[in-house]
Formats: C-alpha cells, sequence, structure tokens
C-alpha cells in the first residue's frame, strides 16, 4: 500500500503556495509501519500558484498590502486629485478615477477588506462571507466616483484644491477655472456635461464687490473674512434655500488698486442656472497722510514761506510709524518734491523690494505783511 502526505503552506494573496509531497511505502501485509529505510521522501517543490482572480486594489491606489487606513486614505486622495477628469485630460481618466474611488470604498470597509483580502475580487463579487459571520458582502461596485470624492472632501469647495492662486497682483487675478467650462459639481468635461438632452444650463452672471483696503494691509498683506448670503438649488433640482459663508480673500503684498480677486461659483444659483461667479475689486480706503501712486506714497508737507525761503528740516512720518528728519537747505518752491528711498509699499512682482516715500512740498503764504518787513524784503530780493 501507498500513502501519501501533503502539506500545504498558504501565505497572504498574491504569494506563491508552496507544497510538500511524501510518498511511504507499507512493507508487509500485517499494517506494520515499514522502517525508516523503508521511507522515501521527494524533495520539497513548488506545485502550483495562486493568485486571487480580479483587480489588484491595493496597487490601484499604490499602497501595500498591510497599509492602514490613514495610508489609505492619503493615497486615495493622491490618486484621485491626480486621475480627476475635471483636472486630467487624458482619455482613460474617467475609468481610471473610477477604479481609485472603488478601490478606496472596498479597502476602507474592514468587512470588504477582509473578504478582498481572503478571495480578491471574485470572493467580494461572488457573496462570499467573512469567517465566523453570517453576513454576505456583494460587489459590483456601482456607485458615483464624484459622489466618493465629494464626500471624502466633506463636500467642501474641493476644486481650490485642483489650482492654487498664483497670481502676480497685477490688474488680472484668479479665476483659475476660466479654462474650463464646467457645468455641475461631478466634472465639466463640456458646457452641457450632465444635463438631458436639450436642456442647456447656463451660468449666471458674476457678481462684483469692493473690496477696500488700507495701506497698511497693502503693506504687510492680510487676510479679508467676507460673509456672503446667497442662495442654492436643494435636492429636488426646483425649490430654493438661502445660506450664509464666509470667504476668506488673501490680499498679498504690494497688490494695486483695481486687482481683481474671482471666486468660481460661489454666487447665487438657480433651477436654470449654474452659481454664479463671486469677483472682488481691490479699492484703497482712505488714509489720513498719505495718498498712493503705485507703490509709491505720497506725503504732503506743508511749510512757511520763511522755511521755503531760508531752509528746514522737515520729520516725514513713515508707513511704519517712524519719524525721518528731511533737512531741506535750498528754496523750496510750491510743489516741489523730494524722495525716500525704499519707504514705500512693496513691489507686487517683487515683494522684497518697495517703493519711495515721495514728500510734496506746500508753502504757506501770509495773509498780510507789515509794511516794515516789505521794504526789508523787496530791498533783500532786489536782485532775484
Amino acid at each position: 500500500m501507498v500513502l501519501i502526505w501533503t502539506q500545504f503552506g498558504v501565505k497572504h494573496k498574491n504569494v506563491n503556495v508552496k507544497c510538500k509531497v511524501r510518498v511511504m511505502h507499507r512493507g508487509d501485509s500485517s499494517g506494520s509501519a515499514s522502517s525508516a529505510e523503508g521511507i522515501k521522501s521527494e524533495p520539497e517543490a513548488p506545485c502550483l500558484t495562486i493568485k486571487p482572480a480580479g483587480k489588484d486594489f491595493y496597487k490601484v491606489l499604490g499602497v501595500s498590502a498591510d497599509s492602514n487606513e490613514d495610508e489609505i486614505k492619503k493615497a486615495y486622495r493622491k490618486m484621485a486629485l491626480k486621475f480627476h477628469p475635471d483636472k486630467n485630460s487624458d482619455a482613460d481618466a474617467e475609468d481610471k478615477f473610477k477604479e481609485i474611488a472603488e478601490a478606496y470604498e472596498i479597502l476602507t470597509d474592514p468587512k470588504k477588506r477582509s473578504i478582498y483580502d481572503q478571495f480578491g475580487e471574485e470572493g467580494l463579487k461572488n457573496g462570499m462571507s467573512v469567517a465566523g459571520q453570517g453576513s454576505v458582502y456583494r460587489n459590483n461596485f456601482q456607485g458615483d466616483a464624484h459622489a466618493t470624492f465629494s464626500s471624502f472632501f466633506h463636500g467642501s469647495d474641493h476644486f481650490d484644491i485642483f489650482f492654487g492662486n498664483d497670481g502676480d497682483g497685477e490688474e488680472e487675478l484668479f479665476n483659475p477655472f476660466r479654462r474650463f467650462p464646467f457645468s455641475h459639481v461631478g466634472g465639466f468635461a463640456g458646457p452641457e456635461a450632465g444635463l438631458r438632452k436639450g436642456e442647456r444650463h447656463l451660468q449666471a452672471e458674476a457678481v462684483v464687490h469692493d473690496l477696500l483696503v488700507t495701506l497698511d494691509e497693502v503693506l504687510h498683506g492680510c487676510t479679508k473674512h467676507v460673509k456672503i448670503t446667497r442662495s442654492r438649488v436643494n435636492p429636488d433640482g426646483r425649490s430654493l434655500r438661502s445660506e450664509d459663508k464666509v470667504l476668506n480673500v488673501v490680499v498679498n503684498k504690494g497688490w494695486k488698486a483695481g486687482t481683481k480677486i474671482t471666486f468660481p461659483r460661489e454666487g447665487d444659483e438657480t433651477p436654470n442656472n449654474t452659481p454664479a461667479d463671486i469677483t472682488f475689486v481691490l479699492r484703497d480706503d482712505e488714509h489720513p497722510k498719505y495718498k498712493r501712486d503705485g507703490a509709491n506714497i505720497v506725503y504732503t508737507a506743508k511749510i512757511t514761506l520763511k522755511e521755503a525761503l531760508c531752509g528746514c528740516t522737515v520729520n516725514v512720518p513713515t508707513l511704519d510709524n517712524r519719524m525721518m528728519p528731511l533737512p531741506c537747505s535750498d528754496v523750496i518752491k510750491p510743489g516741489a518734491l523730494r524722495r525716500l528711498r525704499g519707504e514705500g509699499l512693496p513691489l507686487a512682482k517683487s515683494p522684497s523690494q518697495r517703493g519711495d516715500l515721495v514728500v510734496e512740498f506746500q508753502v504757506l503764504f501770509p495773509d498780510r505783511i507789515p509794511p516794515q518787513s516789505r521794504e526789508i524784503i523787496k530791498h533783500s530780493l532786489a536782485k532775484c
């Protein structure tokens, strides 16, 4: 009689499975075991390779099979942003985006992940159950990858993640979506994407607001928190609700009056129109001491006629509350200009550099001159 004993070593998915085969011969009919010399062994050898059928969702997300939930979420975020069809124009981006969402939903669900680890994608599709549990899970991903994406970002305005504000502070700022004709939250492949046949949703006209900034805010940069109230369409697609939102308007150093900052699709929405853009236009708030001239600021220094003719030293206040003495030994004519270099506002394109503080002189003339002083002045200015 010949007895065959096999031993299998089963490891994690996608790992080759080895087996041992040992052949033993019995030497007599009494049923007693043969001696050690009567046992023949074959050397250990691989006998088969088992790989779970279907997609490798770990590979889809670029993570290892022992990754924790945080690592999986981090990988999903990176991959979803990379292949989102609103940003990626490749022909297969949409399919890849859906596959990434499917992998994320399975690998972040402990029960589904346990089934997948044991039986692969086919195990999910065929309704395998988790060992020790009565529940049976079937997976045939029919979910909305865009809804998964939106849920992951907690319903926030996640389009801002795709594009950063990279403006230089000049007249044209920042509608990073102006090159994309989008029409719905899930994607904007075309101006009529996501609409029923025959429908066409147009975007409402942009809403423009002036935004006052002080010279101090332009000097240091700031973030203005602007609360808006807007109309939004309810899930039924017909009725409207009113909601408040705070927009954080970042003002960089040196931005000029007239600079435009656009928040795409943050305005009112109607059943027939997609949300309007909101645009803020920077305007200079009036300053008690200075006028703005590009990156320069102009300070008016008032001096007497005596000071204008005989010389003086003018103390000029700066934006950072210092006093700079400006000696004037020459005759100062009305409207004369002097410059304090580098005491103005930062340059929009090069904030480490600053414009000038320009001092414009205003000469104050007396209302009357006594007769004796008049004669002295005539004599002194006879050759002028």
